[in-house]
């Protein structure tokens, strides 16, 4: 895009309060955003080639938006860590190891997409937050959820095409916990305490170490297909 043409898109946007600009080889934060950093509430950046976030973009912080998927981002700066009103994170196929521990104070998010990234911790920086409602890490190589995860507020958590083994049974006291998403990790079963105390109405585990007729075996199916079913008859 010429400067004719981002000048205009600028203006676009300074009325509209959205800047996309996707698939366009940008390899940084154009430093023209800065202009209308105040007046933005979306900001989609989607497939470019960057790969260090600015840590100016703590001016962006009426944003309540962020799209940053398909770029080669390695990792986040804490300044992220600022803007405050942000209720949508989208990192999806980036190359993110860890995230930053200030993302803690993003109290407003509702929905995280750290999907198809290379992060190998689970990231507790999430759990605490009343609002955050889906939060998806399939796609990266955990091997745990680890103690402290019964503090997550969220209605589903996305877990898929990880390499996890073992389960917190802190999974039980996650008050809002609905669907728990595990299929295509290294698990050899679900705990008793997680089917059985849980809330989880909706857990798919297809391809971990043990098979359906396990599943259906294990100590607590029962009390998971009872939430199970009734879910399914108010959906109906």
């Amino acid at each position: 895009m010429g400067n004719s043409g981002l000048k205009q898109h600028l203006e676009n946007s300074s009325k509209t309060g959205v800047f996309q600009l996707k698939d366009a080889n940008l390899s940084e934060l154009p430093p023209e955003l800065l202009q209308i950093a105040q007046t933005l509430r979306t900001l989609d950046l989607s497939g470019n080639k960057i790969e260090q976030l600015s840590p100016r973009i703590s001016s962006f912080n009426m944003l309540k938006h962020l799209t940053l998927n398909k770029n080669r981002l390695g990792s986040l700066p804490p300044e992220l860590g600022q803007l405050s009103k942000i209720e949508t994170l989208i990192l999806s196929s980036n190359r993110l190891t860890s995230i930053p521990s200030t993302l803690s104070k993003l109290r407003n998010l509702k929905l995280v997409n750290l999907s198809d990234n290379r992060l190998t911790t689970f990231p507790l920086e999430f759990c605490d937050m009343k609002h955050l409602d889906v939060l998806d890490l399939s796609m990266n190589k955990m091997t745990e959820v680890p103690a402290g995860v019964g503090k997550l507020q969220v209605v589903e958590l996305n877990l898929n095409q990880n390499q996890i083994q073992s389960l917190s049974d802190e999974l039980a006291q996650c008050p809002r916990l609905k669907t728990l998403r595990l299929e295509e990790n290294c698990l050899p079963i679900i705990s008793p305490t997680i089917l059985k105390d849980s809330s989880i109405s909706l857990l798919a585990v297809d391809g971990n170490l043990f098979d359906s007729k396990d599943f259906m075996k294990a100590d607590g199916y029962t009390q998971y297909m009872e939430r199970y079913t009734a879910t399914k008859k108010k959906m109906y």
